[in-house]
């Protein structure tokens, strides 16, 4: 009977031991805890919010000094990068040779005149006395000839003086405009002549312009810039320097070029800012940034709520039951530290900010 006993007390035993297994698979086989997330409700607000654009310093009129004559520098009359002003003197070229032929067309012009003088005074002689039948016709018309290549003469050595006159003005150049003159490029001696490098250039630096360019989808919004009133009092049109300070002054829309670049689908914007302290440079890298409002409120929700998934953004939503569900977001710009939502959402629905590497779609959460 003993053994019989122990079998019995083991199979007991085993019984017990599976019955417990069992209810400890039962507790493991249930509901996971819900995880614990932040979320905010989708609101709508002001869509204020700034595009920005590249943007590259260029003079609104740039000319280049360039010289009209051949010679030696004799004379520099300013301060490299210094503020010029229209008909100031800036250099000299050598002008002895210049000034020698002008005086040399001025003598040749009076030689010209007495040269003119005498066959005057044949033709008038030689035409009195043929009225008289007192000298051959072909004489008469000789003088008068004479008389009259004489007065081509004159004319051409008049236009002799203009050309040498003309060649000694330019011995004298003056800036064609007001604005900051560069570095010279040319130092005293040294020879120029037409058609070589310029000797420096002018740019006129106020007011100044911003180009950028745009994308051919902007330039209807550029176009009403360009035409809107008071753009100039406000903070539409901003630029930020390299240091990314923002420049005290306000621009405004001056050109939209006239033609699309086929190659990439853009159009160069000239924006004028005022540059009164002349801190604004030619070539220097700045951004633009342009207002962009929509006029009503739209629906926002913060970035950090978003995911991106082979370019495609996505939101979790807390629904009924405290279940998530994955929603695909149409996104508009983004501002500050919240994002536009365009299309996919409704306001009100509590998007998941915080936790979203946590969970999945259908997953049970609990909002912080």
């Amino acid at each position: 009977m003993k053994p019989h006993i122990q079998t019995l007390s083991l199979t007991a035993i085993c019984l017990f031991a599976i019955a417990c297994g069992g209810q400890k698979n039962e507790q493991k086989q249930g509901p996971p805890p819900p995880t614990l997330v932040s979320a905010v409700r989708a609101t709508k607000g002001d869509a204020v919010y700034y595009d920005e654009f590249p943007a590259t310093i260029t003079a609104l009129l740039e000319v280049d000094v360039l010289p009209q004559v051949a010679g030696n520098i004799t004379g520099v009359f300013f301060q490299d990068g210094q503020v010029v002003r229209k008909g100031q003197k800036l250099y000299t070229i050598d002008p002895q040779q210049y000034r020698a032929g002008y005086d040399q067309a001025v003598a040749n012009l009076n030689v010209q005149k007495a040269n003119l003088n005498r066959a005057q005074k044949d033709a008038d002689r030689y035409n009195t006395l043929a009225q008289q039948d007192a000298v051959a016709r072909q004489l008469v018309d000789n003088a008068n000839a004479t008389l009259e290549a004489a007065r081509m003469q004159v004319a051409a050595a008049q236009a002799g003086i203009d050309a040498v006159a003309t060649n000694l003005k330019y011995t004298t150049i003056y800036a064609p405009l007001d604005g900051t003159i560069g570095i010279s490029q040319v130092r005293m001696g040294a020879a120029v002549a037409p058609g070589t490098a310029p000797l420096n250039t002018i740019s006129s630096d106020n007011p100044i312009a911003a180009d950028v360019q745009v994308d051919e989808g902007q330039i209807g919004r550029f176009l009403r810039l360009q035409t809107a009133k008071n753009t100039s009092r406000d903070s539409t049109l901003v630029l930020v320097m390299p240091d990314g300070s923002r420049y005290p002054y306000p621009g405004t829309v001056r050109i939209v070029d006239r033609a699309v670049d086929p190659q990439t689908g853009t159009l160069r914007v000239r924006v004028a800012f005022p540059n009164p302290n002349r801190q604004l440079k030619v070539g220097l890298n700045a951004n633009l940034r342009v207002k962009n409002s929509t006029g009503e409120p739209q629906l926002l929700i913060p970035y950090k709520a978003v995911t991106e998934q082979m370019s495609e953004y996505f939101v979790f939503v807390v629904g009924d039951s405290s279940k998530v569900t994955q929603k695909k977001l149409t996104l508009g710009a983004r501002i500050n530290d919240k994002v536009i939502v365009k299309g996919g959402l409704n306001e009100g629905e509590l998007v998941v900010t915080e936790g979203t590497q946590k969970i999945r779609e259908g997953a049970r959460v609990k909002v912080n």
